[in-house]
């Protein structure tokens, strides 16, 4: 029996009304052997001893009972189970014990000796019986067995003394349950531990049945649904395990577990549990996010769901709240999309769980954790275990349904924990991304067809009937055979230099004191900088759950969605005039507006996290928040330019696919509304490693602009160079406007719809200018450029045929660039694949790692949009040549037989 909360002084965590009030909790009227807590099951960095202990008291506070101590990066607990703790693992673990009796929450020490243990071998029995005799010592007198993720495979001997697999661990889990005395609570984590894995039904599984019945009826078996990360567990399904495992189930719930895609974190409230499992099921375990501190909401709606349903699950006339949930479904929704209502307030009948109401509750106690003054020291770095592997699909799969291999996520080695442990045969980045095209699941596009390049079609909404959110395609470009030479994977962009620049700026400014967020920096106590409950609501809706989307984030994908496919209606199309006042182009613009709020509210969400004073909690959100902030201002971005230019509808995806067959969650789906699915490269970007609050701005080039970009061509040739500012600043006195108009003008002159420009707060930082078709580009520019360049720059032009020249050294190099516009042709071998022309520039004091390939992105989505498929760079010097490098161009060789010109290339 477990350790139960003192009642006096508690509250549960029911609805009550308008006040939303927490009710007294009758012990009288609760099922006292009902486990509820939380399982540190996870794959990856454990939890540290300090948030075990909040975890402790927060568990007690919410009347919360159980944690189950299984943390897959604890060796000695699966991996290594045969050996004893050390002196100072022990005294770590005696702590916790101690801690956790302290708030009354019975503490369930896990091993799993599944891995390699000889179930007939007396010697390992009695290792696994010291091993948990001294655990015994430590003060706990909760146990559990774990055989989840193991091979079902016996050994000679084990087949010799077992008639099965089922058997061999039944027998051994009896044995040591009898060793420790039968203690009140211990479990036991089949190897068909979800309906997916049961073979070949709950029913008819032969393992299963045997557990039912030869287990000893003291012992509890977890279970975590339908598959390892259940959408929805209902009723009848438990009916159906009951009767076969001959007790109630004790629910691993992995719907908060994000182990297993280090894109995404699940912030969202507990829901697809019917309150009427609460009479069904011996109890409730959630295995939730690898960051402790974003596990508030889903521990704490998980305790409102266990306390408010207990009663109301006996009762049968619940067609009333039914009801009364739509309209708060209805109400929420409008609220969610409207702004919050403090007018009236959102009610249900007592003790009846709605999953929006749970979140608004949580939320509000969830805002004073964000105050909580907490350092961190050190990089930011994700807990998440690295080189998860992909599931591939078999060459003869007829059903487009994924055949995982011994190392899938699916079958080889996905727990009730979520994500496989690194093996020493694990497959590499490398062999992901060798995956033929056959292997890979293509996204539709828009009218149905397949993406340009792809050799196979495998329909989504097959595939996503039978796909867990673990199991996931990595969607891999094999578009192109430059791929291959494309470390996409292995993204480490430490030592990246963001701009072509060798040489740092001579006057270029030191970073903002506000740029790298500090401990002495922070503004909580000034409203403007405060996090609030729209915050929060916001921060939830955008990392909600496996299987949907918050409200908000739902929102974020409908109005691209729309603007995206509607953009021809304000796109200058000659041949169809369309009234600048219509009703067609007000909406369109007035919803362009709309989504530009939204950025800028998540904007604002980035810059308040950053000032609050819980470090530990910035530093596990940040990398989330960060990576969203970008996406979001990138498709913002794109918006703008479609404002001014007729998008095409060629290469969008359709965005119906549900949204966990691809990782990355909310982010990647926005993604895959560009029309970029063959550079996936562009959005795998480095976290920094220190939280930092400036917001740069990506956006279409406009006249305006002109002078800015011009002065920044200036600056970043003279850093370039190296030369002495003084000096060079006389030399381009008379020129001033030369280094532009030789690496901008040609573009913003003839293709200013394909230049974009980034801006911090205070000036223009970078540009990106393209041109969609380079040789109708360059018969432009011999025909109205370069005489344009003639009359302006004529001594430039002449200098080669004047002897005795006043052009100043310096000067030669530009005045040959200048005439080289003149006779430059493009070859048609490089035009072949790569028809568009670029060029990118980036300051160096651009400290986002990540700006370079959030401005290319914007270059290649509106360069793809209008048909081209890939583009190139010329006369690439030193200087830029890891730029370049870096943003996925290859040299393209073999194009040109001038040996002095470099092209480099990329396809999209």
């Amino acid at each position: 029996m477990p350790s139960q909360v003192p009642r006096s002084g508690l509250s549960s965590f029911c609805l009550t009304g308008s006040e939303m009030q927490l009710e007294e909790f009758s012990d009288a009227k609760n099922d006292v052997s009902f486990i509820c807590g939380v399982v540190e099951g996870f794959y990856g960095r454990p939890w540290t001893l300090d948030q075990r202990k909040d975890l402790f008291i927060k568990l007690q506070e919410w009347g919360m009972n159980s944690y189950l101590y299984a943390p897959k990066d604890d060796y000695k607990h699966r991996a290594y189970w045969r050996e004893l703790y050390s002196v100072e693992e022990a005294e770590h673990l005696t702590m916790l014990i101690t801690a956790s009796k302290e708030c009354n929450i019975t503490f369930i020490y896990a091993l799993s000796p599944g891995l390699d243990i000889t179930y007939s071998s007396s010697k390992e029995m009695v290792i696994l019986k010291r091993k948990l005799d001294q655990v015994a010592q430590f003060g706990c007198t909760a146990f559990a067995l774990l055989f989840d993720d193991i091979e079902a495979e016996m050994t000679e001997s084990d087949k010799e003394a077992f008639q099965s697999f089922a058997q061999a661990q039944v027998s051994v889990t009896n044995e040591v349950y009898e060793h420790l005395n039968q203690p009140k609570e211990f479990l036991f984590c089949p190897t068909q531990y979800c309906a997916s894995r049961a073979v070949p039904d709950v029913p008819n599984s032969e393992y299963l049945n045997t557990v039912g019945s030869k287990l000893a009826p003291g012992i509890d078996v977890m279970w975590t649904g339908p598959k390892v990360i259940s959408r929805l567990i209902t009723p009848a399904s438990i009916d159906e395990l009951t009767e076969v495992l001959r007790r109630k189930p004790v629910i691993w719930d992995n719907l908060h577990a994000n182990d297993y895609d280090q894109k995404r974190i699940f912030l969202g409230p507990y829901t697809g549990r019917p309150s009427s499992l609460l009479t069904k099921l011996k109890g409730v375990l959630t295995n939730p996010n690898c960051e402790y501190g974003a596990n508030f909401v889903a521990i704490h709606t998980v305790a409102q769901w266990s306390k408010c349903s207990i009663e109301h699950a006996h009762d049968e006339n619940q067609s009333s709240d039914a009801i009364n949930a739509v309209s708060a479904d209805i109400k929420l929704e409008q609220e969610s999309r409207n702004g919050r209502s403090d007018d009236e307030d959102v009610s249900l009948p007592m003790l009846v769980y709605h999953s929006r109401l749970a979140l608004k509750k949580s939320l509000q106690l969830w805002l004073p954790e964000f105050k909580r003054t907490k350092s961190m020291w050190g990089p930011i770095s994700k807990p998440h275990v690295n080189n998860v592997p992909p599931v591939t699909f078999g060459a003869t799969s007829q059903s487009g349904v994924p055949c995982c291999s011994s190392g899938s996520l699916e079958e080889g080695g996905t727990s009730p924990g979520s994500a496989p442990m690194p093996t020493a045969d694990h497959s590499s980045a490398e062999d992901a991304n060798e995956l033929g095209s056959d292997a890979t699941l293509t996204p539709c596009l828009v009218d149905g067809t397949e993406s340009g390049g792809s050799s196979s079609m495998v329909s989504l909404d097959r595939v996503a009937e039978c796909l867990e959110p673990m199991e996931t395609v990595e969607s891999t470009s094999s578009a192109s055979s430059q791929a291959k030479h494309l470390d996409v994977e292995d993204v480490d962009d430490h030592d990246i230099k963001e701009s072509p620049v060798k040489e740092e700026m001579p006057s270029a400014p030191e970073h903002e004191e506000g740029d790298v967020v500090m401990e002495s920096e922070r503004k909580e106590e000034e409203e403007d900088y405060q996090l609030t409950i729209d915050d929060l609501g916001l921060l939830c809706d955008l990392f909600y759950l496996p299987f949907e989307h918050g409200p908000q984030g739902m929102q974020l994908i409908q109005e691209f969605n729309w603007l995206k496919l509607n953009a021809h209606i304000v796109g200058s199309n000659p041949s169809k005039p369309t009234a600048a006042g219509s009703p067609e182009v007000k909406e369109w613009h007035q919803r362009a507006e709309k989504f530009d709020t939204m950025s800028r509210a998540l904007n604002k969400l980035f810059t308040r996290l950053t000032y609050i004073n819980n470090r530990e909690l910035l530093y596990e959100l940040y990398p989330y928040v960060w990576d969203m902030r970008g996406v979001v201002a990138l498709l913002n971005s794109y918006v703008k330019w479609l404002s001014f230019n007729q998008g095409s509808k060629q290469g969008f995806l359709s965005g119906e696919q549900e949204p966990w067959v691809f990782r990355g969650g909310l982010a990647a789906d926005l993604q895959r509304l560009l029309p970029l699915e063959s550079v996936n490269d562009l959005f795998l970007y480095k976290t920094p490693e220190t939280p930092t609050r400036q917001v740069y701005t990506i956006r279409p080039y406009l006249a305006s602009d002109e002078r800015n970009v011009y002065q920044l061509c200036h600056r970043l040739h003279i850093a370039r160079t190296g030369a002495n500012l003084c000096d060079m600043e006389k030399l381009f006195h008379s020129y001033p406007n030369l280094l532009g108009d030789i690496h901008f003008g040609a573009f913003v002159t003839l293709s200013p719809e394909f230049s974009f420009v980034v801006e911090d707060e205070n000036s223009v930082v970078g540009f990106v200018a393209a041109a969609a078709n380079a040789k109708e580009w360059q018969r432009q520019i011999h025909v109205a450029w370069v005489p344009e360049m003639q009359t302006k720059y004529p001594e430039l032009f002449h200098s080669h045929s004047t002897e005795k020249t006043n052009i100043p050294d310096p000067l030669k190099d530009l005045a040959t660039r200048l005439q080289r516009l003149h006779t430059e042709d493009l070859p048609d071998a490089l035009l072949t694949y790569h028809p568009s022309q670029l060029k990118m520039w980036l300051s160096d004091t651009v400290i986002d790692h990540s700006v370079s390939k959030r401005l290319l992105t914007c270059a290649v989505a509106a360069l793809r949009a209008h048909g081209s498929s890939g583009c190139h760079v010329y006369d690439v010097d030193v200087c830029s040549l890891e730029f370049y490098s870096r943003l996925g161009f290859v040299e393209l060789k073999n194009v040109t037989h001038d040996h002095d010109v470099m092209y480099f290339g990329r396809i999209f």
